[in-house]
């Protein structure tokens, strides 16, 4: 994990403000390792710029808090949302993501390059999406 942290991988204000408890599990904490070495880290390392987490892991009660969907890949530390600043700047990431063809399962641009999910997960659908 070269350049993203389990901290900020777990770090929520909305989790904070509501006294919920984000402590990740072991297996939490391994799905996230494998998320940030097999995709975020190379994306950061061809990105050559920071790239920040917006929101990684939530347990139930946070992804309940924040309206996620029930089977949220975030819930199990697969996932997470990320941006490099600015819609441009996101669409720019999008598709750098896409050229590099890491093992991504989804990568979703959502709500027009308002930020991009991206998940690692034994599925490695390379699913590539919009959400409007």
């Amino acid at each position: 994990m070269k350049y993203f942290t389990i901290k900020e991988l777990t770090r929520s204000t909305t989790a904070q403000l509501r006294g919920i408890d984000n402590t990740p599990s072991q297996q939490v904490i391994n799905n996230l390792t494998a998320l940030v070495e097999n995709v975020l880290d190379p994306l950061r390392e061809a990105w050559g710029a920071p790239i920040h987490v917006n929101s990684g892991y939530r347990c139930s009660a946070l992804n309940k808090a924040v309206g996620g969907v029930p089977a949220s890949q975030h819930m199990l530390g697969e996932a997470a949302d990320i941006t490099a600043g600015s819609k441009t700047k996101n669409q720019r990431l999008y598709m750098l993501l896409r050229s590099l063809n890491l093992p991504v399962d989804q990568a979703i641009n959502e709500h027009d390059f308002s930020w991009i999910h991206v998940s690692y997960g034994p599925r490695h659908r390379r699913s590539y999406f919009a959400i409007r």
